[in-house]
């Protein structure tokens, strides 16, 4: 039996270097425990800005005075918390939850790291909407208010989505799109404010993002809203990870993208509609969140949605303490505090995306 040896290398050219030793990452149980203990953090930093939203204001509250103002009907404080402090932090809760989950709703949906309510013109939509009930019909209170921001909410949703393209939508052409309805209606809605002077007051703090005038009423009324947009937005997470391997991949695992897509919007209305009839337009909230999540979780939904879930009312509610802290003996609005905080941010989200596009 002869051995044949193997063939020299051709002459000029260098054996093929050896394949590189596989880069493992950390294995999947480790992956899972570190998320689950950074939303556990999440969940222990939003227990702390509960607790100082209640605490401050006007009047500093100590913590056992918020404790008797709480549980304790007979004390001085009670009035204060349950009247005030309360309904503001319950509603800046929940609004914060709306909000954080829409925006990364629509990150998901529109493939636009840049999407969030605020720019995509979705809450001037409902505020256009809320403005003119105020103004034509008369409408007060956040039982009027809702059922008119649903409506405005979910018509610019279908605009900006048909105008940027429809299933052929670029991020570029769905930001270009929320841009011009975002400013024309905002325009809409400083008409309506300078025609209707009657209504100027009323509107000026809403208009701006308050959670200042918030009562128990208007928390339980935007709850049945806010709790059914979240339950269909959190049921979203495994098809939207479908969603982003493209159609006929989702079609593959099962995922329908129409319905998907109408499931999204659906969520993103009730959402920020109920939001923005409560407590006005509060920008930026939906854009900075959902990059601090990805930046800590990756991209996978079904981590990066309960994380907004809670960050989200950590940063408003961060920001309305702030805004009472800095504005004293008034305050400022949330709604201002979130634009100067989230402004900076969009510059940078835009800086990196054109140093990664060039």
């Amino acid at each position: 039996m002869s051995l044949t040896k193997p063939s020299p290398a051709r002459e000029g050219t260098a054996p093929a270097p050896a394949p590189p030793p596989p880069v493992e990452g950390p294995p999947t149980r480790t992956r899972t425990a570190l998320r689950s203990a950074g939303l556990a953090g999440a969940l222990a930093l939003l227990l702390v800005l509960l607790a100082l939203s209640l605490g401050f204001g006007a009047r500093p509250l100590s913590a056992g005075e918020v404790w008797a103002g709480l549980f304790d009907s007979g004390s001085a404080t009670w009035s204060v918390v349950h009247e005030m402090r309360l309904p503001r932090t319950l509603l800046g809760l929940l609004i914060g939850v709306a909000l954080g989950l829409a925006g990364a709703v629509m990150q998901a949906l529109t493939r636009n790291p840049l999407a969030d309510p605020g720019l995509l013109g979705i809450n001037a939509g409902a505020s256009a909407a809320v403005v003119t009930a105020i103004t034509f019909f008369g409408v007060t209170g956040f039982t009027g208010y809702v059922w008119f921001a649903l409506f405005g909410a979910a018509v610019v949703s279908a605009l900006v989505y048909a105008v940027g393209g429809g299933r052929g939508a670029t991020p570029a052409r769905l930001a270009l799109a929320g841009a011009a309805l975002n400013a024309a209606l905002y325009s809409y809605v400083n008409a309506a404010m300078i025609m209707n002077t009657a209504s100027l007051e009323r509107m000026r703090f809403w208009t701006v993002g308050s959670l200042a005038s918030a009562r128990m009423d208007t928390v339980v009324n935007v709850l049945w809203f806010v709790a059914v947009g979240v339950l269909v937005a959190l049921a979203l997470a495994r098809p939207l990870n479908a969603l982003a391997l493209g159609d006929d991949q989702a079609r593959a695992l099962g995922a329908r993208p129409e319905r998907v897509r109408t499931a999204c919007i659906v969520a993103v209305t009730l959402l920020c509609g109920a939001a923005t009839a409560a407590a006005g337009p509060i920008v930026f909230v939906g854009l900075m969140v959902p990059h601090l999540v990805r930046a800590l979780t990756g991209p996978d939904l079904r981590w990066v949605l309960p994380y907004c879930a809670v960050l989200a009312p950590v940063l408003l509610l961060g920001s309305d303490v702030l805004g009472r802290i800095l504005g004293r003996p008034g305050e400022l609005q949330v709604g201002v505090v979130t634009a100067v905080l989230g402004g900076p941010l969009f510059l940078y989200v835009l800086r990196r995306r054109k140093v990664a596009a060039a």
